[in-house]
């Protein structure tokens, strides 16, 4: 990435549409934290922009995609990508399921049995991560500890509570 290691390849606000939905407080909180992660901690730059940052990202859903609309930080447009969800579903469905397991083994479980089901939630996650940022290829240079956070952030905009 050109422009990695400045502080104008960088996230420094989300918005998300209306498009997206609301839902429970519970979720509500979840996302407003994943946004939170991510905007402390990123490495985000438009393969077409290189280093003209800081951006602004905005995301919605149009049938099954997501829309990343970015924009510098005065709000100057840059450029909208649209990625499908559906190389994302089965990942999603199972890190959701995986998620419960550890939920319910975390209150009767042993160490052994909680710290193995962990070990295949954060695999999971791994391979949604590394998914997202092989979609983004040529379009975003992100690192991979973005697309663990941005991949966190899809994951609970399809949470309904």
């Amino acid at each position: 990435m050109a422009a990695s290691g400045t502080d104008k390849a960088r996230l420094v606000d989300i918005e998300l549409d209306e498009s997206i939905g609301r839902s429970t407080p519970d979720v509500e909180h979840e996302r407003a934290v994943a946004i939170f992660d991510l905007i402390e901690e990123n490495s985000f730059c438009p393969v077409s922009d290189q280093g003209a940052g800081p951006y602004r990202l905005r995301l919605s859903l149009m049938e099954a995609r997501l829309v990343f609309a970015i924009s510098r930080e005065n709000g100057e447009d840059v450029v909208t990508h649209i990625l499908s969800l559906t190389p994302f579903r089965r990942i999603v469905k199972d890190y959701f399921l995986i998620c419960e397991s550890y939920y319910d083994a975390i209150r009767s479980s042993t160490p052994s049995h909680i710290e193995a089901i962990d070990m295949g939630r954060r695999g999971l996650h791994n391979e949604g991560s590394q998914t997202l940022m092989d979609r983004l290829s040529g379009k975003i240079d992100i690192d991979f500890n973005t697309a663990r956070r941005l991949f966190t952030l899809v994951c609970v905009l399809h949470w309904r509570g």
